[in-house]
């Protein structure tokens, strides 16, 4: 196992990368199926850090498979074995997800990171013996995930409690993101730049794709329940809206080329993807709620509350994605059309007391969305890359 050359031409993701996406796919719907529950049950707060929760670990697990393999891919049996490992632990997690949600009992989710954690590990460790250069580098990471592992498993000694979850959490949280910044300071690893922005963009492309299974699921059951109503329509429409300015926006610029020479950016471009990829997430939750709300349902939250969970999901999209672009181009022009945007999504989910309804506020949403996608098109003179 030795570093891949990091100007390697014409690098792309493996077929075992895209089965290892599609296996995240079913903890990210497994996630936002049980916040919707949760938000539509009344139980916001519980929900969300929960959540929350899951999302970090579903994100921080696959980020660092995905740099990892960027620098060393070598597709042999072991590696092959190894990631298997890591996707037998995605399932863990994502079936202990109702428990989590509902019953703040996190022992499977904890056991299903702990094992993709620890296939991991066995990778640096393979890294470490074979490629000498970056031997400290690597070694750095198994000693740094595996202290954080002992964390993990024991936080499930400690008291169930939501304030305890929280803060504990937290603080492996932190530890765990500390541990890339600790290593790479030995030697930096051999990340390709293309390949790293394409496979951000095939997580983007899940995400975007989980909208759409949401939209489609809840379309289906308001069909066998109410028939097509103007709620319904507003809702689905607004929504596939949505996906599709939102990809446009993502895609937009060519971030591969100012990576390869900026390669200082790995940090904050990295980690600073969790706020599009979240806002995704929880924008998954919103449509689902909103498609609940169309026929007339009684929920225990607010049409005004339905909206925001559409509008603020949006704008944490379009906040993350012009900062990523702002911080990776040293150039913070725009902020006017941002705060303009951000301000008119903040407004709409006030529609919810009008007769549109939660409706009006979702195709609102999207209006907004599709207008600054074209007005940032026409500036930028081009579509997406």
């Amino acid at each position: 196992m030795v570093a891949r050359p990091v100007e390697e031409a014409g690098r792309a993701s493996t077929p075992l990368e895209l089965l290892f996406d599609l296996v995240f796919v079913v903890a990210v719907g497994r996630a936002v199926s049980e916040l919707a529950h949760g938000l539509t049950e009344g139980q916001a707060g519980r929900s969300l850090i929960s959540f929350a929760m899951v999302f970090f670990a579903i994100w921080w697990a696959w980020m660092n498979f995905t740099w990892f393999a960027s620098s060393y891919d070598v597709d042999d049996g072991p590696y092959r074995l190894a990631v298997m490992a890591q996707m037998f632990g995605v399932l863990i997690l994502a079936g202990g997800l109702a428990k989590a949600f509902r019953d703040f009992d996190w022992t499977a989710p904890t056991l299903g990171y702990v094992v993709m954690r620890l296939a991991m590990i066995f990778q640096w460790v393979r890294a470490g013996r074979g490629d000498p250069p970056r031997r400290r580098t690597a070694y750095r990471y198994a000693i740094g995930i595996g202290v954080v592992q002992i964390g993990w498993v024991a936080r499930l000694a400690l008291d169930h409690t939501l304030a305890v979850a929280a803060i504990s959490f937290a603080l492996l949280a932190v530890a765990e993101m500390a541990v890339p910044a600790w290593a790479e300071r030995a030697k930096q690893t051999a990340w390709h730049p293309h390949h790293i922005v394409e496979r951000y963009g095939l997580f983007t492309l899940i995400l975007l794709g989980e909208l759409v299974a949401v939209a489609v699921a809840g379309v289906q059951t308001q069909l066998d329940s109410t028939g097509l109503t103007p709620g319904l329509a507003a809702v689905s429409l607004g929504g596939l809206a949505l996906v599709f300015a939102l990809w446009w926006l993502y895609f937009i610029s060519p971030m591969a080329d100012q990576l390869a020479r900026h390669r200082e950016l790995a940090f904050p471009w990295g980690y600073g993807h969790v706020a599009c990829f979240a806002s995704l997430a929880l924008l998954g939750a919103g449509l689902e709620v909103s498609l609940m709300a169309s026929d007339g349902s009684h929920l225990p939250i607010s049409g005004v509350a339905v909206g925001y969970l559409v509008s603020v999901p949006v704008a944490g999209f379009i906040i993350g994605l012009w900062g990523l672009e702002a911080w990776a181009w040293r150039s913070w022009r725009g902020w006017g059309v941002l705060a303009t945007t951000v301000g008119g999504l903040a407004a709409v989910p006030w529609l919810a007391l009008s007769p549109l309804g939660s409706a009006g506020a979702v195709a609102a949403c999207a209006a907004i969305c599709v207008t600054l996608t074209i007005s940032v098109s026409a500036s930028s003179g081009r579509g997406p890359a």
